[in-house]
Formats: structure tokens, sequence, C-alpha cells
């Protein structure tokens, strides 16, 4: 038997009738908002190439680690769905067996926000009209191979239809951004821009850290085994991503630990990583110096900062030896940010030109800690509701927790987050409907007018993100 694929329209707005037709009404005054889209893992050879995607496996379950840690949890390999080993190698795996898996395994998501974002790529953008399950795999799989083998749904088409303005990626100071030179070579108009990511040369813990600080030193011909000639590189490379769009750089450190040792100090402490003789601790205290060095490059050439800390990376070591990074065993840790950011924000945190936003998934620490430091120190900003937290629940769970303390105007809008292009959309429709719906409420208590509110339903989903970028 199959059932009805319908989104409702109310989905997600409060249940009380009177609040529900504010939060409606809300809605629709920023649900054909443009999408900004500033922080993201999309991969720009998509945008650079324009060429069709392959398949709906290819396209809807390979990139998502959001859909593949699901079903790893629940005993499918990842061999099983085509995913590649740290080689690059796939197994021999037709993808259409890949995605029958998928169907039959697609329950699992009830629930989730993936469900929420899946169903709105399968109803909104392929117009599919029934679940996905066993029965409609086959269904599902023909028609959206069939769409996507046609010019309206090639990546450049796909993002002027989902109204996107911009769309940051994400990048390795070592990478030649070679996609993007192309992307802005080309006749295009759509704007899709870097992000520069300095985590392989700036942690020593990072796989191939030694190596990485030879290449930046051959990519700079600076000499990266002092410590002015490693600076100087970092900064060349900032200034060749910023030709190339960036408007922003981030940091995926363990901890939020900021430093402002002296130049001696960091003279040994960088001798000392290089030489591959250090502890534990001394790559913290040297990520920790790399935050402050990044804020102070940040006041001199304007990329606005951003902190994504407390994940315990690659947390499966039997994934992470197979597969490589970044294959969904990334598991949140407990994270202290005020006597962490306190070293930094001495220095910069009443800085005009600098601006830090600093994001978590330790939810514990939004109203104690993360709100009073952004209700306070001009430079700090709050990012939305991240990774895990990235849900209806989490959501409305940051709003409620930093809104009376730091405001709306220290939070900065909503990014997606996503390497899985499709569900741009229906994320940010998720993040404007709750959005709108925590307003609503405000405004049934008479906290807000509904003139206000409507303001600020278009500061939320659109203006904040594009100030807080310099977009």
């Amino acid at each position: 038997m199959n059932t009805p694929l319908v989104l409702h329209p109310d989905r997600l707005f409060p249940a009380d009738d009177r609040i529900r037709s504010i939060a409606r009404f809300l809605y629709q005054t920023v649900k054909n908002l443009p999408i900004i889209s500033p922080h993201g893992h999309t991969d720009p050879r998509w945008f650079a190439d324009n060429n069709s995607f392959t398949n709906a496996t290819e396209l809807l379950i390979r990139p998502d680690h959001y859909v593949f840690r699901m079903l790893y949890s629940q005993g499918v390999s990842l061999d099983a769905l085509g995913i590649p080993n740290v080689d690059g190698n796939v197994s021999n795996i037709d993808p259409e067996d890949s995605w029958l898996l998928f169907a039959k395994h697609y329950y699992l998501f009830q629930g989730t926000p993936s469900r929420l974002w899946l169903d709105h790529v399968f109803a909104e953008v392929f117009k599919l009209d029934v679940v996905l399950n066993s029965d409609t795999a086959d269904h599902y799989f023909a028609q959206i191979n069939a769409q996507l083998a046609s010019d309206d749904f090639r990546p450049r088409a796909l993002f002027e239809q989902f109204n996107i303005e911009v769309l940051a990626t994400t990048e390795s100071p070592l990478d030649d951004l070679q996609h993007h030179a192309n992307i802005q070579q080309s006749d295009w108009s759509g704007r899709v821009i870097t992000t520069f990511r300095p985590d392989p040369v700036v942690d020593p813990g990072y796989e191939g850290f030694a190596d990485n600080l030879i290449r930046l030193g051959e990519l700079t011909n600076e000499d990266t085994t002092s410590w002015s000639g490693y600076l100087a590189a970092l900064r060349q490379r900032r200034r060749f991503f910023q030709q190339h769009g960036a408007t922003a750089s981030d940091h995926g450190h363990p901890s939020a630990a900021t430093a402002n040792l002296s130049l001696a100090e960091c003279e040994k402490l960088f001798h000392k990583i290089i030489s591959q003789h250090f502890s534990s601790a001394d790559a913290e205290l040297f990520r920790a110096q790399l935050l402050t060095e990044m804020a102070a490059m940040s006041v001199d050439d304007g990329l606005v900062m951003q902190l994504h800390p407390g994940v315990h990376r690659n947390h499966n070591q039997f994934v992470f030896t197979q597969y490589g990074r970044d294959k969904g065993g990334d598991i949140p840790v407990a994270t202290e940010y005020v006597q962490a950011l306190q070293p930094l924000l001495n220095r910069f945190g009443n800085h005009p030109d600098f601006r830090l936003i600093v994001f978590t998934l330790d939810e514990s620490r939004y109203a104690r800690e993360l709100a009073p430091l952004a209700g306070h120190y001009p430079c700090l900003k709050l990012g939305p509701a991240w990774w895990f937290n990235d849900s209806p629940e989490g959501m409305r769970r940051y709003r409620q927790q930093t809104t009376e303390t730091a405001g709306f105007y220290n939070t900065v809008g909503f990014n997606d987050d996503t390497r899985a292009f499709l569900s741009i959309p229906a994320r940010h429709d998720v993040a404007r409907r709750i959005d709108c719906s925590f307003l609503a409420e405000l405004v049934a208590d008479h906290r807000l007018t509904e003139t206000e509110a409507v303001t600020l339903a278009t500061e939320l989903s659109y203006s904040l993100a594009k100030n807080a970028y310099h977009l």
C-alpha cells in the first residue's frame, strides 16, 4: 500500500489556533525571500562544471552523512551504500541497490529533521506524491534519475530555482580554488564563494600536519619552518581566498580555548610543534594561540571569524581508518567558553573591525555563557543551532535560551551547514517556520507587536546573515 506524500502547509506551526494563525501570517512574509547560505560544504565543482548529477544515490545519499550515519547505526554497511574508502575506491555496488537499501530503511528517519528535509526535497523538488519505502523505491529512483538528466536539474539551474542569492563553500588553505576561479570566469551570474578553513595547517593533530606545512610553504614561497614565515604564509593564503570571494574564515577546533602568548613563547612552542615532539597539552595551546593569531589577521583583512568547537571528530576509529574524515562518527562534547575565549576577547573583543561568530553543540552553554558573552562584547555574535541541534526542537531551544539575554540582533540568522545541496531550501524553510512560530508566541503574549514581528521575521530569515557575513 502506497502512502500519499503530503507536506502539511501548517507543519511546525504551534498547535494553538490563535498562535498558529499569527505564525502562518509571518511565514507568508518571508517564505519566498532569497536564500543566504553563508556557511556550508557543497562541492564547488558542481557549479563550475555544471554537469548533470548522475543518479539519486550519488546526489542524495553519498554526500550526506546525516543519512548514512543513521543507516550505519542500524547495521547497514558503508560499502553497501557506495561510500568511498579512504583511498577513494568504491565497492562494486549498483547505485540502484544502494537506493533500495535506503528506501527499505527510510522508516528509521521518522521524527528526525532528515525526514523533514528529504520529504521536502521529494515533494517540492521532484514532485513525488507517495512516501518512500521498499515498494516505491524503483519508482523514486526512475523518476529522480529522469529529472536529473534534464537541463532544469543541472546545478546552476537548481541554484536559481532555489532562489539562492549567495552560497559559501568551505575549502582547505591548500586548495587551489580552481573550481571557484572557473565559476568567476564563467558567464554565469550565480554567486558561489569560498570560506577559509585552516584546520589542516593549524591543528597539530590533523593527519598529515607536517606535510601540510611543507605544502603551505611551497604554495606561498614562505619559510613555514619559522614562526614569522608560517604566519606570513597564512596571511597570504587568506588574501588568495578573498580574491576568490571569501568573506569568512572557519575554525573547527576541539575546544574554544584561546591564548595570548609572547613572541618568544610562540616561537618556542612552534618549534616544539614542528619537531614532532609535543604533548597533547602543547597541541591544545598551539591551537589556542592560532585562534588569537587568526583574530589579529581578521582585524587586518576583514574576514569574519567563525568558531565551531566542541566535537570529538572521527570517534569511530574503524570508520575513520577505512573511510576517512566526515563519515558520521563525530560526537559532541562539553565545551566551556567564558574562560576559554577570554584571552582572545581581552585583545580584540572591543575592536570595531573584528567579528567573531561562535557556535556550540553544548546547549547547556547557551543561557549560562554564550548569550551573556554575546550580549556584552561588540565583536561577538551567536551562530544558529548547529549540526545535531539543527532541528525544530533545537532551534526552539536556541531562541528560548538566548533571546532574553542576547536579543535577536546579536545572532546571525540561519545557515544550513550542509553537504546535501538539494536540502538547502528545505533547511531554510524549517528555520523560517520555527522562527515565525517563536515570534508568533511573543506576539500572542503581547511582548512584540505584529509589526515588529514582521520586521524580525525578515531579519532572521535574510538580513542578519547577509550583514553578519558582509554579503
